[in-house]
């Protein structure tokens, strides 16, 4: 799933090719909105919020859109050829003169008023990359279910916005714990830094084309996807198992001697009844 800075790196092409604009082709291609017509309308602006996607449009309106596991926006000039897919993955088409966005395999988009954004986005967290940001209030949320673990504190939206499975590991590795670690074991004073981290982290590599955690050339992540490589520090085989609630497993990544606290044996550990949101 897109994490927050290629969510904000979207949102920023889809605002550049269309605020200020008028819509001279408007094509939503699911059934509950295949017979609404955007066009005539200007687009006020887009607008990133965690992983979601605000093209607020004139008259009051805002269209959701949500990339999860595969969804994109591709943009192209007037003339250009669509390269992001097959025709029949195709959910909305947004154009204007010189430009038209291309919304493929997005698995939520609605159209709604924008008077009734906080229905969508109102159970998020302090947006890393947004200007709601609140460091204090993120590590209240994730301070308030110590027995939670670590890893899963940190994916849940509603605790703080944009982090997603690769910032998870990272984040986990440069703390010196496992995801497994309930919050509440962490030693105050890394907790206490983790909201900070976790922004600096985003915001260094919202504009970047290859996200990078290490500074090193050729070596972007310390642990995700690196299994069963060594670890950049010691050296030791980098683990994989999966995390998660049974619903919604994901791939965690850690090194087993640079990080402390429990780990799966075997397995896929099963750890919390209610799934994260996005």
């Amino acid at each position: 799933m897109p994490e927050g800075d290629t969510v904000w790196q979207a949102a920023r092409r889809l605002h550049g090719a269309l605020a200020g604009k008028v819509l001279t082709r408007s094509d939503l291609r699911v059934p509950k909105y295949a017979t609404a017509d955007l066009t005539g309308r200007t687009v006020l602006d887009v607008t990133p919020r965690g992983k979601h996607i605000l093209a607020r449009i004139e008259g009051g309106l805002t269209l959701h859109s949500h990339l999860r596991m595969n969804g994109s926006w591709k943009v192209y000039a007037s003339g250009r050829r669509w390269t992001g897919g097959p025709a029949h993955q195709i959910r909305a088409i947004l154009g204007t003169a010189d430009r038209t966005a291309v919304g493929y395999r997005l698995p939520v988009l609605e159209l709604l008023r924008t008077a009734d954004e906080d229905r969508a986005v109102g159970h998020l967290g302090p947006d890393l990359l947004g200007p709601d940001w609140d460091p204090d209030r993120a590590l209240a949320n994730l301070l308030a279910d110590p027995a939670r673990p670590l890893g899963e504190a940190l994916l849940d939206q509603r605790n703080l916005a944009g982090i997603g499975n690769v910032y998870k590991s990272e984040l986990c590795f440069l703390h010196g714990a496992t995801p497994w670690l309930p919050v509440g074991d962490l030693p105050a004073d890394r907790t206490a830094k983790l909201p900070a981290l976790a922004r600096k982290l985003l915001e260094a590599n919202r504009d970047r084309p290859v996200r990078t955690t290490t500074g090193r050339r050729g070596q972007d992540l310390f642990v995700y996807g690196r299994a069963p490589r060594p670890c950049l520090r010691c050296h030791t085989p980098v683990r994989v198992a999966d995390q998660g609630d049974g619903s919604r497993e994901r791939p965690t990544y850690w090194c087993p001697t640079c990080q402390t606290g429990p780990a799966p044996t075997s397995g896929t550990p099963r750890t919390r009844r209610n799934p994260a949101p996005y």
